[in-house]
């Protein structure tokens, strides 16, 4: 029920415009009204803040059925549950309440602030700095590659409040986007998610009440951590979602294009193309929702899971839209169709949220 609803959702709301945002490069606010209407926002936050209380694996399938339509827009809810899991997983009931009710309202949007210039997969070499002020932190520093920011009006941020711990002198801080210091770099030009903007953002003598620190000084890296561990099967569901997309649309494709008298659906080779693919996907999607139900339950071996079902459906769906572009043939390579949109969106998901090479060091790491 849940995925038949979010995909009609999707393809009334949110697919007409999934061109346009994309060739625009702009924020896809129809997609933001539609799923905020439908409380499709922010599924993860719990109903004692005034959300739907969606365990892990109803938030899967919600991000993989809007990615099937637009990556961008998918990363709505995504991004909402990666900015505000660190408050989940660590913060004080007051920060939590302050800050998951307006989230869960779809009055505001949360975004997570980790990787820096210098710090990208060596995310630990950060160099933001908190500095205790009395009863307030100030922070200064530069964190890039931020998804919506700009449009978020919640950050949670890393910094380093003890130099001298690396990790351990790491902490986790919720900014809000109104503080005097907080700013935006321009938009990056990407090669794909062009509808989700993607900015760095500045710290100058930002200056926040204590309290607002996520869980104790010198535990936001392990929080970092461990919302990643939760949220990479969100990206697992992302590629997921982009793959059925393109498979679903090759798929008709075939059915109608004729060469040498019929359908070229009829052809083994196509067949085999396809069967391919939709096995891929298949396997991914077993593996992801796998996860799911080890994030939801917080298994043990959810690290690896998580780390396998990320750089699984990733790897898949950068495949299987490059297999979609082919089956169009010369149509395929054109913006009059959407896999070449869906090619260029699937490959961001082998990148953020750990390199593919970083997911396949944390499954070493971690071998069952």
């Amino acid at each position: 029920m849940l995925r038949d609803a979010v995909r009609s959702l999707a393809e009334a709301k949110i697919a007409p415009y999934a061109a346009a945002v994309d060739e625009e490069a702009r924020f896809p606010q129809e997609a933001l009204d539609a799923l905020v209407a439908n409380d499709l926002h922010a599924v993860h936050v719990p109903e004692e803040y005034g959300g739907a209380g969606a365990d892990a694996l109803a938030t899967v399938i919600v991000i993989e059925e809007i990615a099937r339509v637009c990556a961008s827009s998918s990363l709505i809810p995504a991004v909402n549950k990666l900015g505000s899991l660190p408050l989940i997983l660590s913060g004080s009931e007051e920060l939590k309440k302050k800050y998951l009710t307006p989230l869960a309202k779809g009055q505001a949007m949360f975004s997570y602030c980790l990787s820096e210039p210098e710090a990208g997969s060596d995310a630990a070499g950060m160099k933001t700095r908190a500095v205790r002020d009395g009863d307030h932190y100030v922070l200064n520093g530069v964190k890039r590659w931020i998804t919506n920011a700009g449009v978020s009006e919640f950050y949670t941020v890393m910094a380093v409040t003890d130099p001298d711990k690396r990790s351990k002198g790491i902490s986790a801080f919720v900014v809000e986007k109104s503080d005097p210091g907080v700013s935006f770099g321009a938009p990056e030009k990407k090669l794909g998610i062009k509808g989700s903007p993607t900015r760095e953002v500045y710290l100058d003598n930002v200056r926040i009440p204590a309290d607002r620190m996520i869980g104790a000084e010198g535990t936001g890296f392990a929080t970092a951590m461990r919302t990643l561990d939760h949220t990479r099967i969100t990206i697992a569901a992302q590629a997921l979602g982009i793959a059925q997309g393109a498979l679903d649309y090759a798929k008709n494709y075939v059915k109608e294009r004729k060469q040498f008298g019929k359908p070229i659906a009829d052809f083994q080779g196509i067949q085999f193309m396809l069967a391919d693919m939709a096995m891929k996907i298949e396997a991914a999607r077993q593996l992801t929702y796998a996860a799911a139900a080890k994030s939801e339950r917080d298994d043990n071996d959810l690290t690896f899971h998580g780390a396998a079902a990320k750089c699984f459906a990733s790897d898949v769906a950068m495949e299987v839209t490059t297999d979609a572009v082919q089956l169009l043939g010369g149509y395929g390579y054109t913006r009059d169709y959407p896999v070449e949109r869906m090619m260029r969106d699937a490959k961001i998901t082998q990148i953020y949220e750990g390199t593919n090479q970083v997911q396949r060091i944390v499954m070493a790491r971690n071998l069952p």
